[in-house]
């Protein structure tokens, strides 16, 4: 099974959807707010993030975005810092937007003729490779979950 097949696409995005979930079980909205004490964005800004992320798989695989364009903005690469709760999306809503987001690729994807994979999207790289770039994206991003979580006092290991 190749990385930008179908199948194995829809694999390694429920993987990542568990992990998140599973990192941010215990946490509260003030929690996903709390700042690194060196250069570096929030657990909010990083899940809506990820979520923005989805959204372009969305948008490549032909779906309806979860999101309009002005929430997405506060959560592209680049942003100001996030350091109030009112310049961020609620946890909650972040949360069932990455649902949302979940629901949407797996359905495409499992209706998705793997032909389609292999067709040129943006002048460099089949879909099948756009949608494994992205989803490797969304493991860095992952990744810093963990030390956020335990930012937030969490000291425990959810990845064993």
């Amino acid at each position: 099974m190749g990385y930008t097949t179908a199948e194995s696409l829809v694999w390694y995005f429920n993987l990542t959807h568990e992990l998140i979930k599973m990192q941010l079980d215990g946490l509260t909205h003030a929690d996903s707010l709390l700042q690194l004490p060196f250069r570096g964005n929030c657990l909010n800004w990083v899940l809506g993030h990820i979520v923005g992320n989805r959204n372009t798989a969305l948008t490549r695989l032909g779906r309806e975005r979860v999101w309009p364009e002005e929430d997405e903005a506060r959560y592209c690469r680049g942003s100001e810092a996030i350091v109030e709760s009112g310049q961020a999306l609620p946890l909650e809503e972040l949360l069932q937007a990455l649902d949302e987001t979940q629901e949407g690729i797996l359905a495409a994807l499992q209706g998705i003729d793997e032909a389609e994979l292999d067709e040129v999207v943006d002048d460099k790289r089949t879909l099948g490779e756009s949608l494994a770039w992205l989803h490797w994206h969304e493991t860095y991003h992952v990744g810093q979950l963990e030390i956020l979580r335990q930012l937030a006092g969490k000291d425990d290991v959810v990845i064993p």
